[in-house]
């Protein structure tokens, strides 16, 4: 298995990777310094907290990507569904009223 060695944050890791893969793992790592180098010049410091707001930003601009290929038919559906949800919960009440109503004749005609 090849390893190649990347360089984040300052420090050297040698990183296994299946052959063929170097390259990729090498842009990687470029990737992760880049989010690295974006924390640092906004202010921050210390390696752990570093690595983790660099992780974070790599987190949000992956749901970013992941919201934004979400199929137009997904999409809909979930219109569509929450849509639904309001118009059920609209005849739920309306189903109600009718059931107090009915019991309210009910109770009259029993009386009668």
């Amino acid at each position: 298995m090849p390893q190649v060695t990347v360089r984040i944050n300052g420090y050297a890791y040698a990183i296994g990777c299946e052959r063929g893969e170097e390259q990729h793992l090498l842009a990687m790592a470029q990737e992760v310094e880049k989010r690295v180098s974006r924390v640092r010049n906004l202010g921050f410091s210390g390696e752990a907290k570093v690595l983790v707001l660099a992780a974070l930003l790599m987190a949000d601009e992956i749901s970013d990507v992941s919201a934004e290929k979400l199929p137009v038919e997904t999409h809909n559906a979930i219109i569509a569904g929450e849509q639904a949800s309001k118009e059920n919960a609209y005849l739920l009440e309306q189903i109600s009223l009718l059931a107090e109503r009915t019991e309210t004749i009910a109770d009259a005609l029993e009386h009668d």
